[in-house]
């Protein structure tokens, strides 16, 4: 996601500790912008691992990105 997707979505962390509009939020915010794409950077490399087909860990692949997309998730 661009700089500016993540800016025009609105979507804020719900769980940034710091006040509002203040530059610690948005720090935080950033930091956050950027963890959720690299870990769906670090996810999609397992996808591409699980795609050729001379993989015999597919399943191990696919695990592991599904792993790395639900860490987003706590």
């Amino acid at each position: 996601m661009k700089f500016e997707q993540w800016w025009s979505t609105g979507a804020r962390s719900p769980n940034n500790p710091y006040k509002a509009d203040s530059p610690a939020f948005w720090a935080w915010e950033g930091w956050q912008a950027g963890v959720g794409i690299e870990r769906e950077a670090c996810a999609q490399v397992c996808d591409e691992i699980a795609n050729k087909p001379s993989n015999v860990v597919l399943g191990v692949a696919l695990d592991c990105a599904a792993a790395i997309r639900a860490r987003g998730e706590k």
